[in-house]
């Protein structure tokens, strides 16, 4: 059982509860930041996709001041505080995207894979996070269990595989994470309560039809026509589905068919991701999707196999989270930004299966030197501040967490 450290309604004109362990905490950090910097620039040098993040997590496991224990293959759960208390996780992402770089930094990634989305960030934030919380271990009001979590952005999830084994999960309180966002202004944070990245889905469509000669096109089943209708028949469904009021999203990303002008294709096949904030809408969308694909290959002759390789909640803000820090963002001189909800997606939605969570979004729009850039970009690239930024918002979360009440 914990002790609980901070109320989570943050009285005007009273002592924040919890005030004085954030303070000591960001004044430890400071003395980490440096070497945090160096840490990230390894880390963005050595990107690799989920589930094979060997040299990351090797890089992680060297930079910190206490041993962890492995899931999911290349997952690390690393605990400073008291073993007797409850803990609060604290995640960043170990795992880099297809995408070749072109940043033209020093430090860049020279291969097919690159961090276009911050995870070299958030790691090296939170491991500076762990090495200062060890230096206050006996003075935690909860274990601090850093969560080094593979395959956010590839099937399997990894945060799914860690929310699946009870063991790991028994006496956790609540989950945080922080994420850097381009969209957000630089000294600013997003700290909403409720959905605040969609339900997501990812599909792969196949449509098989009968191939032949393009100069006998009466003796095939067309699949490139039938899926060409499809596309555009796809992007038309969240604005006939879905209250216009609400946020939704589908996007063919990947079309793939034949290999010569002259020759109609046995089959076509897309990939494609549709979300939702409200996870209603996201089932109104999958069967709506289901049904089109069937309907529409099956007037042009050939027939379509679906299969989703990867679907996933809404990220869910827990309110009394949220709320503790918020009250306590001005400490680490952070500004609130406004409200702010995307349809992005990260599994670190799963992790509210087990605990309250909460996603605090750190901005980066106006950030010295930093090129406004979409996440997911050959260049996207945060700067060096970003680290220090992004560990005081995991400190931030980290203290508001050991309100959560503790688990029975």
């Amino acid at each position: 059982m914990g002790r609980r450290d901070m109320a989570a309604d943050g009285s005007s004109g009273l002592p924040l509860p919890g005030a004085d362990t954030l303070r000591e905490l960001l004044r430890l950090l400071d003395g980490e930041l440096p070497g945090a910097v160096e840490l990230r620039h390894r880390l963005h040098g050595v990107p690799e996709l989920g589930l094979r993040e060997h040299a990351t997590a090797a890089l992680v496991d060297a930079a910190l001041p206490v041993p962890g224990r492995g899931f999911a293959g290349t997952g690390r759960l690393v605990s400073v505080g008291d073993p007797a208390l409850d803990a609060v996780w604290v995640r960043a992402e170990l795992d880099g995207l297809e995408i070749r770089e072109r940043t033209g930094v020093p430090y860049a990634a020279t291969g097919e894979t690159m961090h276009a989305c911050g995870h070299d960030v958030h790691l090296a934030a939170l491991v500076a996070l762990v090495r200062a919380a060890h230096r206050m271990r006996d003075a935690l009001p909860a274990r601090l269990t850093a969560v080094f979590q593979p395959s956010e952005e590839r099937h399997p999830s990894g945060a799914l595989a860690l929310v699946q084994e009870p063991e790991l999960t028994a006496g956790v309180r609540a989950a945080i994470a922080a994420h850097v966002h381009p969209e957000l202004p630089w000294g600013g944070v997003g700290i909403e309560p409720g959905a605040v990245n969609a339900a997501a889905d990812a599909v792969h469509i196949v449509i098989e039809g009968a191939g032949g000669h393009a100069a006998y096109p009466h003796q095939a089943a067309d699949p490139v026509l039938a899926l060409a209708h499809l596309v555009v028949g796809l992007n038309g469904l969240v604005g006939r589905r879905v209250d216009p009021t609400r946020a939704a999203t589908l996007t063919v990303g990947s079309i793939r068919a034949g290999s010569a002008e002259n020759i109609i294709p046995d089959h076509a096949e897309a990939r494609l991701t549709f979300r939702a904030l409200d996870e209603r809408d996201q089932d109104r969308l999958r069967d709506a999707v289901t049904r089109m694909t069937s309907h529409i290959a099956g007037a042009h002759g050939c027939t379509a196999a679906m299969t989703f390789p990867k679907t996933e909640p809404a990220l869910v803000n827990d309110e009394g989270l949220a709320r503790a820090a918020r009250s306590l963002a001005a400490g680490t001189g952070f500004r609130l930004a406004p409200p702010w909800r995307s349809c992005g997606g990260d599994d670190f939605a799963h992790y509210r299966t087990v605990c309250p969570a909460l996603m605090i979004f750190v901005g980066l729009r106006g950030a010295p030197g930093f090129e406004p850039v979409p996440l997911h970009q050959p260049d996207f690239l945060p700067p060096d501040e970003a680290v220090a930024a992004t560990a005081r918002a995991l400190a931030l979360g980290y203290v508001a967490g050991t309100a959560a009440a503790p688990v029975p």
